[in-house]
């Protein structure tokens, strides 16, 4: 991928606003592992290698392993995933492919089985984030390969 704009440069209050959203998310009270397990899912969703590679390592420096890491995109067909995770992973893949259709009130109330009203809104607000930076990283060519976690991350 060629790199075409540096978008924090050229729009930094529009950048400053998107990381308000990720600071809220990451004090939000769910938990961070489940995060990175949303950021690589739609990551691989939507085909975005900057935030694959991205997320990959910040979960690899958080403690995820390997072996969830390399299975998530088939977590349905896995023993690896919790089922809170497993509701979680359905509900942002629906949202993620919202023009597929919107999530059923079978998936919400499934989703609500395992998660607050206030959590459903949180996962579908992390959903909407990483869908959001996929979507600049892949407009703006952004290079998978270049990113390090923080040293805060390890």
């Amino acid at each position: 991928m060629t790199p075409r704009i540096d978008y924090a440069t050229t729009a930094p209050e529009a950048v400053r606003a998107f990381y308000g959203l990720e600071k809220y998310l990451s004090g939000c009270g769910l938990e961070r592992s489940l995060f990175e397990l949303i950021k690589i899912r739609c990551s691989q969703i939507n085909g975005c290698a900057y935030c694959l590679d991205m997320h990959t390592k910040d979960a690899r420096a958080a403690g995820e392993t390997e072996q969830r890491i390399y299975t998530l995109s088939a977590w349905h067909e896995t023993p690896f995933f919790s089922e809170r995770e497993r509701t979680a992973l359905a509900w942002v893949e629906r949202v993620t492919r919202i023009a597929d259709g919107a999530p059923s009130d079978a998936l919400y109330q499934k989703t609500r089985e395992q998660f607050s009203e206030k959590e459903v809104a949180d996962l579908t607000w992390a959903a909407v984030a990483i869908n959001g930076w996929n979507r600049i990283a892949l407009s703006f060519g952004n290079v998978a390969g270049t990113y390090q976690p923080p040293k805060s991350h390890a």
